[in-house]
């Protein structure tokens, strides 16, 4: 069988069944106006030095305003569709409700907020990567995250807090073996 490369709507559709979360990577203009872009392109890489990545299609606004400039990444709740839908590309009626800060603009009623100064960039085909040094971060823990899969929005659902340890080896009250095992090795 001889394989053969998926076309770019193949691999589009293989790359969509991986469900990420959602961000929306905001910075100035030289006239200091924000610009952001819903991007899911996000990785963290490194806690020393405090390193994230995200990637931007290289002829989009968006990665010539990120070009050596400071950004913010802000990672989107699950009430924060409309938001998504504004930066990518679909304006929405809601105004967007900006941050004061004072290292890149950013967003109020995100799940998380990393601010960044730029580090590196590099070559990614048709994307550009962009590591930025993580200057400072802010949480709301009471918030779900906002997940694409397969194209759409989905939110997390119901937390169960036995899902963590249910049917793992790991699992701390029935694990693999029980405090009485006598374990021998097998000949």
């Amino acid at each position: 069988m001889t394989a053969q490369a998926p076309d770019g709507r193949q691999l589009r559709n293989i790359f969509g069944q991986f469900a990420s979360g959602v961000t929306v990577v905001t910075a100035a203009s030289d006239d200091g106006t924000p610009h952001g872009a819903t991007v899911t392109a996000f990785t963290s890489i490194s806690l020393e030095p405090r390193l994230c990545q995200v990637t931007l299609t290289r002829t989009s606004k968006a990665c010539t305003i990120l070009n050596d400039n400071s950004f913010a990444v802000n990672i989107l709740a699950s009430t924060q569709n409309d938001t998504a839908m504004h930066f990518a590309g679909r304006p929405q009626s809601e105004p967007i409700r900006w941050a004061a800060d004072n290292i890149a603009p950013s967003l109020e009623g995100n799940l998380a907020t990393l601010w960044c100064a730029p580090w590196a960039q590099y070559d990614g085909g048709d994307h550009v990567i962009i590591i930025g040094e993580i200057i400072d971060a802010d949480i709301n823990e009471h918030l779900d995250p906002l997940l694409f899969f397969r194209s759409t929005f989905h939110s997390i659902g119901p937390t169960s807090h036995e899902a963590t340890w249910s049917f793992s080896g790991d699992d701390p009250f029935t694990g693999w073996f029980g405090a009485t095992a006598d374990l021998r090795p097998i000949y």
